[in-house]
């Protein structure tokens, strides 16, 4: 008897074992863990389209589901058997991309890796000649334009589609896409793919400015679109503001803009698309940082995506938001930034603006071994910690911010004034 139990449980634990799902290093793409999801739900939730096994035939998504087939029907016959095949060789391999196992059958799929990868090869490369129609006469036999596809037509789609392609489970395996494209496309124009689908996610970065060469990974490092927009974003972080000594005993955070502001720390915004914050004699210069709809669910996939990537020295967007996060504390940081022309908001009022940074703080599990703005803090308040700065600071919150106070040095400085004449008089007089 007691034999036989133990035989179930064996039985038992060698069908649990058989049912997991490659190695931990090959899994990629996973769920939203409930601490992240539970402050905003909706950041993680695809709205109009389904990539991938995890928000499949969710009821809210099917409208695209035509238009996936309708890009697909562009492709020939001998096309679609030879990416049929060849999705058929990579199922094993996609499916241990994904942290759980996919309760979907082999025909099913095969069929979304091969309907949803074409449909993301399709939407970028017409989204190149919607940016650009002089490619039209370059794409070969397929020269259709874009004005007919309610995708480019109506804009508010497009835009929706750029915040969906990126969600962090959203996604198919970067293999996956690269080889359809070598299956559709002539050989050679990865690098090609990589610079197109930058360009396609680029108006979601919400660090604006003058725009700088990108240099694409290998396209066997990068595991998923996210992935791939994380890399080359967070490659602009320059290497001057990151510290391998960061301890929580050694930097203090920095105050927030208005107490930096009080502090007599000035503020200057930065014309560059880059993470980078510049700190030199009083004066901090940050680049334009520009929040609309898609901001927060943009950012907090990212972050999302950095704390599975177990890296610390890749976390410049959790870090960066980590920085702003010491900057807005109040409605007034927010007016305060700017009024400097650092913040632009398209989303409402400061106070909607400082909500999104405030709920932004549960996103981030404490400062990384490698924080990129360690340095920076340590100079920011070893300038505000100098003695004049100080007697300055608290000089302008005892009379420069007060009507009373502004009042009161008028006053004496008037008296001060007339003593001095006075003087001068009396001296004339001696004289």
């Amino acid at each position: 008897m007691a034999v036989a139990e133990a035989d179930d449980v064996l039985i038992t634990i060698n069908e649990k074992l058989d049912s997991i799902v490659g190695s931990h290093s090959e899994c990629c793409i996973f769920r939203v863990r409930d601490a992240l999801r539970n402050v905003n739900d909706k950041s993680y939730e695809p709205e109009i389209i389904s990539i991938g096994p995890y928000h499949r035939n969710k009821p809210h998504l099917q409208m695209m589901e035509e238009h996936k087939w309708r890009f697909l029907k562009s492709r020939r016959d001998d096309e679609l058997r030879h990416c049929v095949a060849a999705m058929r060789s990579l199922e094993e391999k996609a499916r241990r991309c994904y942290s759980e196992p996919i309760d979907i059958s082999s025909k099913d799929f095969v069929t979304m890796l091969l309907l949803d990868g074409c449909f993301v090869l399709e939407l970028i490369r017409k989204f190149k000649i919607y940016k650009d129609p002089a490619q039209l006469a370059l794409n070969g036999p397929r020269q259709e334009n874009t004005e007919n596809d309610p995708v480019f037509r109506m804009e508010w789609i497009l835009a929706t589609l750029q915040r969906d392609l990126m969600l962090f489970e959203n996604q198919l395996p970067f293999f996956v896409l690269c080889k359809l494209h070598e299956m559709i496309e002539p050989p050679g124009q990865l690098d090609q793919l990589m610079g197109t689908a930058l360009e396609f996610f680029n108006d979601l970065l919400p660090v604006r400015g003058e725009k700088r060469q990108l240099s694409a990974p290998r396209a066997d490092n990068i595991k998923h679109l996210l992935d791939l927009i994380h890399r080359c974003w967070s490659s602009l972080n320059p290497v001057h503001n990151r510290d391998s000594t960061w301890n929580h005993d050694t930097v203090d955070f920095i105050g927030s803009s208005t107490e930096l502001a009080v502090a007599g720390i000035r503020f200057e915004k930065m014309e560059t698309v880059t993470f980078d914050v510049v700190f030199n004699d009083g004066l901090l210069q940050i680049p334009v940082f520009v929040v609309e709809d898609r901001t927060e669910s943009y950012l907090r996939n990212l972050i999302a995506h950095e704390q599975h990537c177990g890296n610390a020295s890749l976390n410049i967007v959790t870090d960066y938001m980590a920085f702003f996060g010491c900057l807005i504390k109040s409605v007034e940081d927010v007016q305060t930034l700017s009024r400097h022309g650092i913040l632009r908001s398209f989303v409402g009022d400061s106070e909607a603006v400082c909500r999104m940074f405030r709920t932004m703080d549960s996103c981030i599990v404490g400062p990384g071994k490698n924080l990129h703005y360690a340095p920076l803090f340590k100079k920011v308040n070893s300038h505000c910690d100098r003695c004049l700065n100080k007697w300055m600071a608290s000089f302008q919150r005892k009379y420069i911010h007060s009507s009373w106070g502004i009042i009161s040095i008028l006053a004496a400085s008037t008296l001060l004034l007339l003593a001095l004449l006075q003087v001068i008089y009396q001296i004339k007089c001696a004289g």
